[in-house]
């Protein structure tokens, strides 16, 4: 899945999911978008900018209904995340996490809320 992109206040943010297996749960990052290099200027559909290190990671669990999503911080240094771009995340893994539950539905594991 590519990531989405949103800029704010000059800085751009990204967001990126994947499976992360050994959790056998969805991970939905946050990091701060870098530029895509410079060769990738003269393709007119190329990305301009990219995922950098995730620095919050919520795991959002698929296969065990009774794990709660959870949401870790992976960076050393202070990041200063401003509440529109909080929000965009947790409104991204709040999705996950009902995309989630329906199938645990589907497969009788657990109802909707």
């Amino acid at each position: 899945m590519p990531a989405e992109l949103r800029e704010h206040a000059g800085r751009c943010y990204a967001i990126q999911f994947h499976y992360a297996l050994p959790d056998d749960a969805w991970a939905v990052e946050l990091s701060e978008a870098v530029p895509a290099p410079a060769a990738w200027a003269e393709n007119p559909r190329a990305e301009r900018h990219l995922p950098g290190a995730a620095f919050l990671v919520a795991f959002v669990p698929d296969e065990d209904p009774d794990l709660e999503p959870t949401v870790h911080i992976h960076s050393h240094d202070e990041h200063v995340i401003p509440y529109e771009i909080m929000r965009w995340f947790m409104e991204r893994v709040a999705e996950q996490v009902q995309r989630c539950r329906i199938v645990f539905a589907q497969d009788g594991r657990e109802t909707v809320e």
